[in-house]
């Protein structure tokens, strides 16, 4: 099976933020707030940067040897790890919440796309290794974002009643959800071994996390790429003086406010800080930490702390304080030797606000990349747009203005009266001399009358257009189910749809066809046409 590959400008889309196309641009709106430029970075400074931040690669070593110890790994996987531990190592990560069954499309494209830069930067730097890492948001507490998936126009949803971080919650309940997918996507040539990995991943593992890890792990780790779960004790303890900080001096809302101030000027701002940003994790609950007076409080709980209780809480049990979006990155930059950090476009918009906190815990700011997005077009679709003649680029418009333009380009009447226009300005700039010449005040009511002409003019032009579209009644229809196809739920398929059906159909070499078809480092969106 062959593809066509090629790109769009991802401000041709109308699917990304204005943010995004000025981070994109090195706008000076945002471009003092992120260190490297996205598309043509400087990845050798970013290896100078990280090579002066002392590491803990042993500890890293150690953690990921426990955490991997009850997987089977791919040799990859193994040598990657052993790898982390060496001083010419540097990673290329990506993060994202345990989404149960991986969630949307670009969950599989972030780490697809951060296995193809750190190959290349390998390539690019004969002497250095490059390892890639997912770095698991497994505290994430938001189930009613990361419990459901979408199989077509159905939304499959994990009925639990469980609270707290999501990766810490237990599997059960999980066996009608599989069930329903297999529903769907179980007469697909690869859905005998999808439904035998997910079987493995979700009601053999105890939690959510654990069956993420390997859930990823099976998918990927072919390609080498290594899974960390910083909710550990190991992990957390390196940040130990940072939560300290945060709680005594809450430097972060302080130095995170004064650049929101600045970037509000222009945009809007992605995560506001709070004066403490972290939550107390406890079996079932993730709740923030407040400060009253001497006390430390866990909201909607009864536990509480006073200063000496609280340093003896994080000097014994780091593991349970949960740092929130603007302190999470201070925590993967520290874990990990990286240089590069993958997101989408929301990640982007609240980096961007953190780079000042970076400097302030003396942490090197990462090279910053916009996550590769892609649509893919099977054959079907494929075949579709050639009967209809129309180019994929098109479809970015909205569905009735689609069709608009495809009646104009075929219709044989002539539906477009710019010749009607032009005679009524012709006539309309002739009564306003003769206006001027009678008594100067008529000419706002010769104005007032032009306008009404147009907008008449303007009626007529759109009845003769619904008309001439009923002659394309089945093309018009055609065009509607493949932009329902393509763009389901009015939105890019890679925030809406699941890899599933896609594996089911075409196994493990939809991933590598991914793999082949994304630029890591680019500004452009990615259309991939299935081809016979």
């Amino acid at each position: 099976m062959k593809q066509g590959v090629h790109h769009i400008p991802y401000s041709e889309t109308g699917f990304f933020s204005q943010l995004v196309a000025d981070f994109l641009a090195e706008h000076p709106s945002i471009r003092p707030f992120y260190q490297y430029s996205p598309v043509k970075p400087d990845f050798e400074a970013a290896i100078r940067a990280k090579s002066t931040q002392p590491l803990d690669r042993e500890l890293l070593v150690k953690a990921l040897t426990v955490q991997y110890s009850q997987l089977e790994q791919d040799e990859q996987v193994k040598a990657n790890i052993q790898l982390l531990g060496q001083a010419d190592t540097y990673s290329v990560c990506t993060a994202h919440q345990p989404n149960i069954f991986t969630g949307y499309l670009y969950f599989i494209c972030k780490i697809l796309q951060t296995i193809k830069l750190a190959g290349e930067l390998t390539a690019q730097f004969p002497g250095k290794h490059f390892v890639p890492v997912y770095y698991m948001g497994s505290e994430d507490a938001d189930l009613d974002e990361l419990g459901s998936i979408y199989l077509g126009n159905e939304k499959l949803t994990w009925k639990t009643d469980q609270a707290g971080a999501v990766g810490r919650m237990k599997t059960d309940g999980l066996q009608p959800m599989i069930d329903g997918i297999m529903k769907h996507v179980g007469y697909g040539p690869h859905a005998a071994e999808l439904k035998e990995m997910l079987d493995e991943a979700y009601l053999h593992h105890e939690n959510i996390q654990e069956a993420t890890l390997y859930l990823v792990n099976r998918l990927f780790g072919r390609y080498g790429l290594v899974v960390l779960v910083p909710d550990t004790p190991l992990f957390k303890q390196q940040i130990k003086h940072v939560l300290k900080e945060e709680l005594w001096q809450q430097s972060s809302y302080k130095v995170v406010s004064a650049t929101t101030e600045k970037i509000l000027q222009h945009h809007k701002v992605q995560a506001s800080p709070r004066e403490i940003n972290l939550f107390y994790l406890q079996e079932g609950s993730r709740e923030r930490i407040v400060k009253e007076g001497e006390v430390w409080k866990v909201l909607h709980t009864n536990v509480e702390f006073n200063e000496q209780s609280l340093k003896r809480e994080i000097d014994e049990h780091p593991e349970r304080f949960s740092p929130n979006v603007i302190l999470r990155g201070i925590l993967q930059e520290t874990i990990l030797p990286n240089i590069a950090f993958i997101g989408g476009g929301g990640e982007i918009a609240y980096w961007v606000e953190l780079k000042a906190l970076f400097g302030h815990h003396n942490v090197p700011y990462p090279v910053l990349l916009l996550r590769n997005s892609f649509l893919w077009v099977d054959k079907f679709s494929a075949e579709r747009l050639q009967k209809l003649n129309i180019s994929i680029t098109e479809f970015f418009q909205e569905t009735e203005l689609l069709i608009n333009s495809f009646v104009l380009k075929h219709t044989n009447a002539n539906l477009v009266l710019k010749k009607e226009y032009d005679d009524i300005e012709i006539l309309f700039a002739q009564m306003e001399t003769k206006a001027k010449s009678i008594d100067v005040t008529l000419v706002a009511s010769v104005n007032a009358e032009l306008k009404k002409a147009m907008k008449s003019l303007g009626k007529i032009e759109h009845k003769f257009l619904r008309a001439e579209k009923k002659k394309f009644a089945w093309q018009s229809e055609q065009i509607r189910q493949l932009k329902a196809r393509l763009f389901p739920g009015n939105s890019l398929q890679e925030r809406r749809e699941n890899f599933l059906p896609y594996y089911a159909e075409h196994g493990p070499a939809f991933f590598d066809r991914l793999l082949e078809a994304l630029t890591p480092v680019t500004d452009k969106f990615c259309v991939i046409t299935e081809e016979a």
